[in-house]
């Protein structure tokens, strides 16, 4: 098969108050009073100072450094936190919640750190890191279909458990194995079964949730409407969810994947023109998406030369099926079984994530390391009309620039479970109307600054492009895509709900305003904030 691939004790006090922290330095008692305060809310069975990892900690860079997933908030300039708390407990998380309110600081939650502008984990007031990487316990219960999964399991690990159960249950969550349930649910989650079963938000039914207050919350005591803000209003604005309560979903034993790459040379641009009048009409458990990459990265097994588009495809079916389908509806296309591997659903999130074509083994969905760490920055538009073919040149064009290290575009199809669910169902607002969703990547490991303008500046660029045929009023954006370019709070001082909705409405359209009400109800004093966190009236 030609596959390629498209988050106290005396010497606990005596550590942290030995730290280099300029907090620490101004305000030794303070310090020293926020460590007793940790102490004391923390449960006795379960001692924090055996989660905490200060500066002076041998401990503390690999902690940080772990679930960093884009090396351009990796500098030694860089704001770090005076702490991070990998809570093994509830009762970690409760304290660092109630002494981090009451000491005046701020709390970055980390799942597994993929927010493409690091503010899971860089802040620019005093700030501790609650990472969650200790939390990720995964229970799957086939009886009912169902799942309790930790904030701190990434994917892979969640998918892994679905597959040691059962061949024929799934869920619908993204394709990357490392991303963290915690960001992922939070602000959406999509993967290549949306058109099928909608978003993994869509799929959650419960969860256990630390508030403002540092107390503890199911789905009932919480209420409906914070119930309804974390399923898709992004992470770091209401609470820290411990962990989520999902719905599992069935699949048959045996789906089809495929993938096939064409060129400028061929017929790629006439392929991607058509795409558009297809693939959002196609019956909901075929997925057709398209991957076109350009930059200066290798060529293809088959010797195509970027920019490559990858037309990429998951059907909850056999691959005879999906090739008669597909030879129907989409001829030109061409696909065949040769491009095809009939595999398990939980196989196929493996070939979707690596490119292979053979799984001999289920365990790499375990490692919680990406395989290749880079600088990255990421855009994202909603299309409401097809683009013309000279658009689609254009894009063309500037994948071509071979001074950019690496440059991609996901085109992902809507339709189908998409448009049915209500627009105001959660607070992702991207439902029906939606042809489909691009997100514009960008990556490159040079580490000077000229190569980090330069890469910046080609996505700006094809974003600006991209203007006149993208959605408006607003120009929409996905939450989980995290771009600061689209406007942002202020670092410092209360941001009025009227400078946040110049990003709140691209993320989340009319939607905003119910998120607005719902933090003012569950955090007037606005303790969870960041520079796209959800502001208070």
């Amino acid at each position: 098969m030609k596959y390629s691939s498209p988050l106290i004790p005396f010497s606990l006090i005596l550590i942290l108050v030995s730290s280099s922290s300029s907090w620490v330095s101004a305000s030794p008692h303070k310090h020293q009073n926020f460590l007793q305060c940790l102490s004391e809310h923390s449960s006795k069975r379960y001692p924090i100072s055996k989660v905490v990892h200060t500066p002076i900690n041998s401990s503390y860079s690999s902690v940080l450094d772990f679930s960093i997933r884009n090396l351009l908030f990796s500098k030694p300039e860089t704001p770090k936190p005076l702490l991070i708390i990998t809570p093994s407990h509830v009762s970690h998380i409760q304290a660092a919640v109630i002494c981090s309110k009451s000491h005046g600081l701020q709390i970055r939650t980390r799942s597994g750190g993929h927010d493409f502008e690091g503010l899971s984990y860089v802040a620019y007031h005093p700030f501790i890191i609650v990472d969650l990487i200790n939390l990720r316990s995964i229970k799957i219960d086939v009886e009912t279909n169902t799942a309790w999964v930790e904030s701190g399991a990434t994917l892979g690990e969640l998918y892994y458990r679905i597959g040691e159960k059962s061949r024929t249950l799934a869920f619908p969550g993204g394709v990357c194995p490392t991303v963290g349930v915690g960001g992922h649910f939070s602000g959406g989650g999509y993967g290549l079964m949306l058109r099928k079963f909608g978003l993994a938000a869509d799929n959650v039914i419960d969860a256990y949730l630390v508030d403002a207050n540092g107390k503890v919350h199911d789905r009932k005591s919480m209420g409906e409407d914070l119930f309804w803000a974390i399923r898709g209003g992004g992470g770091g604005s209401f609470g820290i969810v411990v962990a989520w309560k999902i719905k599992l979903v069935s699949v048959p034993a045996t789906v089809t994947i495929c993938s096939t790459n064409r060129n400028l040379k061929g017929d790629g641009i006439k392929l991607v023109h058509q795409w558009q009048y297809v693939a959002n009409k196609l019956d909901e458990n075929l997925f057709l998406g398209i991957m076109l990459t350009g930059g200066n990265i290798t060529t293809t097994q088959e010797g195509i030369a970027n920019p490559i588009a990858t037309f990429f495809s998951l059907f909850l079916g056999k691959v005879d099926i999906l090739v008669a389908t597909l030879s129907a509806i989409f001829p030109e296309l061409g696909f065949t079984k040769e491009d095809c591997v009939e595999t398990s659903w939980i196989e196929s999130t493996l070939i979707a994530a690596t490119g292979v074509g053979t799984v001999e083994s289920l365990e790499p969905l375990l490692n919680r390391t990406p395989s290749n760490l880079e600088n990255g920055k990421m855009k994202s538009d909603y299309f409401k009309e097809p683009i013309s073919i000279a658009t689609i040149e254009g894009l063309w064009q500037r994948l071509k620039a071979k001074d950019i290290e690496t440059s991609q575009l996901i085109f992902i199809p809507y339709g189908g479970r998409m448009s049915q669910i209500s627009e105001m169902e959660t607070p992702f607002s991207h439902r029906a109307g939606i042809l489909y969703k691009i997100g514009y990547f960008v990556a490159w490991k040079e580490q000077s600054l000229k190569a980090k303008k330069k890469h910046i500046s080609w996505i700006r660029d094809i974003y600006k492009y991209m203007t006149p045929f993208v959605s408006k009023s607003p120009r929409s954006a996905y939450a989980n895509y995290r771009d600061l370019d689209i406007g942002a709070n202020k670092k410092y001082g209360k941001t009025s709900v009227r400078q946040a909705s110049i990003w709140g409405l691209k993320y989340f359209g009319n939607n905003f305003k119910r998120l607005v009400y719902v933090k003012t109800k569950v955090d007037p004093y606005d303790f969870f904030r960041h520079e796209q966190s959800i502001p208070t009236l």
